[in-house]
């Protein structure tokens, strides 16, 4: 049986205008149900530090659970191919979750060439900082010279292909500031190596590199 994304409104996503400048994208109103909202958002990851987490590390909910498997349901993958005219099969999806915001974050900038879409989904109740906002810039230096301001609140999605275009950034701000950042990426190339005793001890070394952050995570 297929899975239906029940948290996410799929027609809004199929009905919204595409824009084109500065690259191509949209936004999405209430993306996120309303119905659906209130549950996510109480069954939302206990982060205590700023950061982008995977979900693998973090405790939550049943509805947020729910919502994470929405996300990342086949559906919702037509959809994006379908609005952007793109062939997203061989794309496989990274998801990760922030809750906080410091001073250091919103710098312009324009994803790496890995990932081909990215989305964000804003998922707090209201927005009442003067920052913080998300902007879709013209340029790579000038954050007041910007096509879009989406305020990150109440299941808010956009969704921009990358491009050499593809500037983006938030006036700096600190404090809670929920969102979940999806990228469908470029498939990796497997590497000889990587079965092997050195690409197993590489891949050793870096697990141990990330324990710390890992336990310093977990309550």
């Amino acid at each position: 049986m297929q899975h239906n994304p029940a948290s996410l409104d799929l027609d809004a996503l199929r009905s919204a205008q595409l824009q084109h400048s500065p690259c191509d994208f949209v936004v999405v109103p209430r993306f996120v149900r309303p119905e659906a909202f209130d549950a996510i958002y109480n069954d939302y990851p206990e982060i205590q530090q700023a950061g982008n987490f995977i979900p693998q590390d973090l405790q939550y909910g049943k509805a947020f659970s729910a919502f994470l498997e929405d996300l990342n349901s086949t559906q919702l993958k037509e959809v994006f191919a379908e609005k952007f005219g793109m062939d997203l099969t061989p794309n496989p999806l990274q998801l990760t979750v922030r809750k906080y915001s410091e001073l250091s974050d919103g710098n312009v900038h324009n994803d790496s060439k890995t990932k081909l879409l990215t989305t964000l989904v804003y998922l707090n109740k209201e927005w009442k900082h003067p920052d913080g906002r998300l902007r879709l810039l013209n340029n790579s230096w000038n954050i007041e010279d910007y096509v879009a301001k989406v305020e990150p609140a109440n299941g808010t999605l956009i969704t921009f292909r990358r491009s050499e275009k593809s500037f983006h950034g938030f006036k700096k701000m600190q404090g809670e500031r929920r969102s979940i950042q999806m990228y469908y990426v470029k498939p990796k190339r497997k590497h000889k190596d990587d079965a092997s005793p050195i690409g197993l001890k590489r891949q050793l070394k870096r697990i141990l590199k990330l324990r710390p952050r890992w336990l310093g995570m977990k309550k």
